[in-house]
């Protein structure tokens, strides 16, 4: 039985990745077992159309006799009355998608004592929001790396790992996959803790993109290496890393730069709810980091105060040079923020400046406007 599952790209087009029902359901069964899902309930608001619904959701509660509290789509206060009414165990989502159920808690507090931890993926788990999760839900966060090729998860986290693997990495490769980390030119294994692009062999591999065989060539090494196009390190003790993904790359001057740094990075200043980095054109450095913010409620202060932030954490080239304000981001149906519609925004005059002027409250207005036609 073959599934053909739509993988959407945030960085390009999007492919028809073909999965087959072996590594379907043995994925599935191995996540719900490392999450403790046995007999439990869920709650996930992903999408149907995506592994994390369709496989990780369905198919894991399908394989670990658990309830699947399914919403038909994701309203946080919703989702918040959902979990106290049907005493969910586990919530699944997005980190989007739990920073947004943290803010709702400030304004229609529910009881979540049933959870007992939420499972996250699909973007990077910083510290951040590790801290945020456990002190407004008081739950620990376990994070699932992988992608839809590959059916779709690797590693996980569980809640026997030890604080530090818990927060800073993506945990150990799920049972009967091999994981390496190799140069991204050459394809030559790099040593344990040496960076690299993190490429993956095993059951769970895709048959191939449909009607592409070239797209497939470019994925797959000639011996069996699904390509993953993201960047990470392999400790000795088996834990994975994510550092970083290769198209999302910003190159200022010939200096490499990975917004998921700088996004963990923002994401500790009390007045950033949330935040997307990118890459912008820029004639004199090639590209310049450009910063789209979600403040906080009620936040309210100067753009010096995020530069000094930044400043104090890392290099001086990796601060943002450009600042964007946004209620909400470009997001796919699965909650991934579309960074390519930023810069697309971004080129067509359709970002507003942040203005540190003005209090935000958080409301629902646009996050990106329309260009003026008179301006063009």
């Amino acid at each position: 039985m073959l599934r053909r599952s739509s993988t959407v790209r945030t960085t390009g087009r999007p492919k028809g990745a073909l999965l087959h029902h072996r590594g379907l359901v043995t994925n599935a069964s191995y996540i719900a077992a490392k999450a403790g899902l046995e007999n439990g309930v869920l709650l996930s608001p992903m999408p149907l159309f995506h592994t994390a619904g369709s496989v990780m959701s369905v198919l894991g509660c399908m394989t670990s006799r658990a309830t699947l509290i399914l919403p038909l789509f994701f309203d946080p206060p919703t989702v918040l009355q959902a979990i106290e009414a049907r005493k969910a165990e586990i919530i699944f989502g997005v980190p989007t998608m739990l920073l947004a159920l943290i803010d709702a808690m400030k304004t229609a507090p529910r009881d979540l004592s049933s959870l007992r931890v939420a499972l996250s993926g699909g973007a990077p788990v910083c510290p951040e929001i590790h801290r945020r999760v456990k002190e407004a839900l008081g739950l620990s966060v376990l994070t699932v790396f992988g992608q839809t090729e590959l059916s779709p998860i690797v590693a996980q986290t569980s809640v026997d790992d030890p604080e530090t693997e818990l927060v800073h990495t993506v945990g150990k490769p799920l049972w009967n996959v091999e994981v390496r980390i190799a140069d991204p030119i050459d394809l030559r294994v790099r040593p344990i803790g040496s960076e690299g692009e993190i490429q993956v062999r095993g059951y769970q591999t895709m048959i191939g993109y449909f009607e592409a065989p070239e797209d497939t060539r470019q994925a797959i090494t000639a011996d069996g290496w699904l390509r993953t196009g993201d960047l990470g390190t392999l400790d000795e003790r088996g834990y994975l890393r994510v550092t970083g993904r290769l198209k999302d790359m910003i190159i200022r001057g010939g200096e490499n730069i990975y917004p998921v740094e700088i996004e963990a990075c923002l994401l500790r200043h009390p007045d950033v709810a949330d935040i997307a980095v990118f890459g912008a054109p820029d004639e004199k450095w090639g590209e310049v980091v450009a910063a789209a913010v979600r403040l906080s409620p009620n936040a309210y202060g100067c753009t010096e105060k995020l530069i000094e932030h930044c400043r104090g954490a890392m290099a001086h080239h990796k601060s943002p040079t450009l600042w964007f304000a946004c209620t909400e981001f470009p997001l796919t149906a699965s909650g991934k923020v579309q960074k390519f519609r930023l810069r697309e925004a971004l080129a067509a005059g359709a970002l507003d400046k942040l203005d540190w002027r003005t209090t935000f409250s958080g409301s629902a207005t646009p996050s990106m406007r329309r260009p003026d036609p008179a301006a063009q």
